[in-house]
């Protein structure tokens, strides 16, 4: 019965990360969208002036795994930076009844991140975001290297190690 149940679990995941991987060939490219910042200035998706790798991470306010997962990312983040010139870009879906929160929430937990707000979910969207967190790793180039969704602790060193693996290919 185990090995049943196991094997039902094996496939199951296993479909599950080939239909991320698939996902990310459809996309490939990283999408140009207007969002704005939590200042209301208009940022394109597509130009956001940074040289290095980019991590973006689909979140919102009354997600708990979303903020777990960027909460525990900010205790390591400027090592990452540091050691791979990554920019995280926390992306937040929040609408228009919670959005007001976002800043609230960020600026508690000073985080370092750029801060988006896709509130009319057009990035989400052109993402093929179904739920958060969602976690994409972006190349210099604007392609899309890397995709995970939900969070579970550790999931940010498998995110670590795909950032490491990205930046030595590029060296």
């Amino acid at each position: 019965m185990k090995t049943l149940f196991f094997g039902i679990l094996f496939s199951a995941l296993s479909a599950q990360f080939v239909a991320q991987e698939t996902h990310i060939e459809n996309i490939k490219k990283l999408p140009s969208v207007k969002l704005k910042d939590m200042e209301g200035n208009d940022i394109n998706t597509a130009e956001l002036g940074v040289k290095g790798p980019i991590i973006f991470s689909f979140w919102a306010t009354w997600c708990a795994p979303c903020k777990r997962e960027l909460n525990t990312i900010h205790e390591v983040y400027q090592d990452w930076v540091e050691e791979t010139g990554v920019t995280l870009v926390a992306v937040s879906i929040d609408d228009e009844k919670t959005k007001n929160s976002v800043p609230v929430y960020v600026n508690g937990k000073a985080w370092d991140y750029m801060v988006l707000m896709d509130s009319n979910w057009d990035f989400k969207r052109a993402m093929g975001v179904n739920n958060v967190p969602h976690t994409f790793l972006v190349d210099v180039d604007g392609t899309i290297v890397y995709s995970h969704n939900s969070y579970s602790p550790g999931d940010e060193d498998l995110l670590h190690q795909e950032l490491l693996k990205l930046v030595k290919k590029s060296n």
